[in-house]
């Protein structure tokens, strides 16, 4: 074919896969040691209501249908119904605000010393390259 892209070229350029790093490139990465966010009252009111709803219906595996049920039933509560589970819902936002805090203090104080030993292991690497590329020069002259 002249001047045109082959079909093996324009499939090959088609199967390449984008990494999702190179498109999260603006976000930071998650840190694993920083704490969850607390659930909501609907949330705390949804765990409780998986294991009854599985008990009485057990042959059910859908998870749509679970979802779905709870839903009804959280609408049709009373505010005084709903009570208990916002209480447990604010009991886990101030624990998390707490252990937020420490997260937030701990960041602050800077990077730990695990931090350092990796940059001077990187450096490490470095002169072993460097040293290398020296002992290549000794053999030519040899």
């Amino acid at each position: 074919m002249k001047g045109g892209k082959s079909k093996s070229e324009t499939k090959s350029s088609k199967l390449t896969v984008k990494s999702k790093a190179g498109k999260k490139s603006g976000k930071a990465a998650k840190d694993p040691n920083k704490p969850k966010r607390p659930a909501s009252a609907f949330f705390v009111f949804m765990e409780e209501f998986r294991e009854q709803y599985k008990k009485e219906h057990p042959k059910n595996k859908s998870v749509a249908a679970v979802g779905k049920a709870g839903g009804d039933k959280w609408k049709r509560l009373s505010e005084a119904e709903k009570a208990p589970y916002v209480a447990k819902a604010e009991k886990r936002k101030a624990e998390y605000e707490k252990n937020m805090k420490a997260y937030n203090k701990r960041q602050a104080e800077g990077p730990k010393d695990e931090d350092a030993e990796s940059d001077k292991s990187v450096s490490e690497i470095h002169d072993e390259d460097d040293d290398e590329e020296g002992s290549g020069d000794e053999d030519d002259d040899e």
